[in-house]
């Protein structure tokens, strides 16, 4: 019996990993150096540093800080202008909230987050929002989701992940909690299978729950 569900934010209730991937890929371009988008999901599993690959190309680490800070403005340039609202998954969560407590379980900055969801038409149903700055130490390592249990008071066995990436599947995996993977094309290429469930939307939540 679930009581608790925990969500990643990104590729599962929004669809932001391309347009994250774009202005990475764009502040990249500007310091000489191309970013491959089968390179980034590579590393996109393990939670890889992709800047690395500019250093060993002779980019100094103060020009990379530079170019960190240009490519948090491109993706919050792409969050103001690009659709990334997920259809039915407002429908599904206010379905959901009746019966679950639920939480965020993000890698985002929290400003990221809050440019998302700043009409908070999703989190109004999360007792809860955990951004990077918010545990020690970030997907794949278990922190966020036990950071989370400790929230709800919850037991592992009573909870539920619902992830789209491999880095996030070793978290929950990690953390002693059923993830279920939900379908997402640009991590498709990622290993799922340790996932205790595989869904091809939100829409199947409810019935894989209530199995």
């Amino acid at each position: 019996m679930k009581n608790f569900i925990l969500f990643d934010n990104d590729g599962v209730l929004v669809e932001t990993e391309l347009w994250y991937f774009r202005a990475n890929e764009k502040a990249m371009k500007e310091l000489g150096v191309t970013l491959e988008l089968e390179y980034y999901l590579e590393l996109m599993k393990y939670g890889g540093n992709w800047w690395e690959l500019a250093m060993k190309r002779g980019v100094s680490l103060e020009e990379v800080n530079r170019a960190r800070e240009r490519r948090s403005r491109y993706y919050q340039h792409y969050l103001r202008t690009e659709n990334v609202f997920i259809d039915g998954v407002e429908e599904v969560l206010s379905e959901l909230s009746h019966d679950y407590r639920m939480g965020i379980v993000t890698t985002s900055r929290r400003v990221d987050f809050e440019l998302i969801h700043h009409e908070q038409k999703l989190t109004r149903f999360m007792e809860f929002v955990l951004c990077e700055e918010d545990y020690p130490r970030a997907k794949p390592h278990p922190d966020p989701y036990l950071k989370g249990l400790e929230l709800f008071n919850a037991h592992p066995d009573s909870a539920i992940v619902v992830e789209d990436s491999q880095r996030g599947l070793t978290a929950a995996v990690s953390a002693g909690i059923e993830c279920a993977v939900v379908h997402n094309d640009f991590t498709a290429s990622h290993d799922f299978s340790h996932a205790t469930y595989r869904i091809d939307s939100l829409h199947d939540l409810r019935g894989l729950l209530t199995y």
